[in-house]
């Protein structure tokens, strides 16, 4: 039952708002960072490095407890838009959570990756499932905006995708494990094109 809870909380169709994110993908395929294969790529794996190794963490501490996660989590986000749009998300996700299993009292509105805890506590998964969730969304929630925004072949995206699974499993396995102090790995270039993101006026993708 666990490995299905699993695959049901990192399904892309999990209605909690996850498509209409690109992870920083679309502004940067606006600056031209990102123009192909080879570039999506390294972006993955420095998103991967960064914000889905500190995901990771935070999702597998939640599973354990989230008494001061959130505020820990506000301190390594130094975009306020991005603070947001964690928030948002994570609000969603708990909505979804609710309709599938019983969730403990929370605050309404905690970061995705505390949510992403908190729904995988609820569903019987290990603190190294809800790491591997949020490193897989790490990844998975940009190359699926690439397709969309770049017109990549989805079948080069998906090797892409594969080529990194054991970098998804060592990130995972690293954040799962208990530590004193959770990773605080910044990722400046997100932080700033974020909030230049949120002033067009045009754009496919809410972040």
């Amino acid at each position: 039952m666990a490995a299905t809870n699993l695959l049901l909380l990192a399904d892309s169709r999990l209605p909690a708002g996850s498509h209409a994110h690109s992870g920083g993908l679309e502004a940067a395929v606006a600056a031209e960072r990102v123009t192909d294969a080879a570039t999506l790529d390294a972006f993955l794996r420095g998103r991967l490095a960064t914000a889905g190794l500190v995901a990771a963490a935070f999702a597998a501490a939640a599973t354990r407890s989230t008494v001061d996660l959130d505020e820990e989590f506000d301190a390594r986000t130094p975009s306020p838009v991005l603070r947001e749009v964690s928030r948002r998300q994570g609000r969603a996700l708990l909505r979804a959570g609710r309709a599938m299993w019983t969730l403990p009292a929370t605050r309404p509105d905690p970061h995705h990756p505390v949510a992403l805890g908190i729904v995988a506590a609820a569903a019987g998964l290990t603190p190294l499932d809800a790491a591997l969730a949020a490193a897989y969304a790490a990844v998975t929630g940009p190359a699926g905006a690439a397709v969309r925004l770049l017109g990549l072949d989805p079948y080069e995206v998906q090797a892409l995708l594969a080529a990194l699974a054991p970098e998804c499993d060592r990130v995972a396995a690293a954040a799962a494990a208990p530590a004193d102090d959770l990773p605080a790995a910044g990722a400046p270039l997100l932080d700033i094109t974020a909030e230049d993101h949120a002033t067009w006026e045009v754009r496919l993708f809410a972040s």
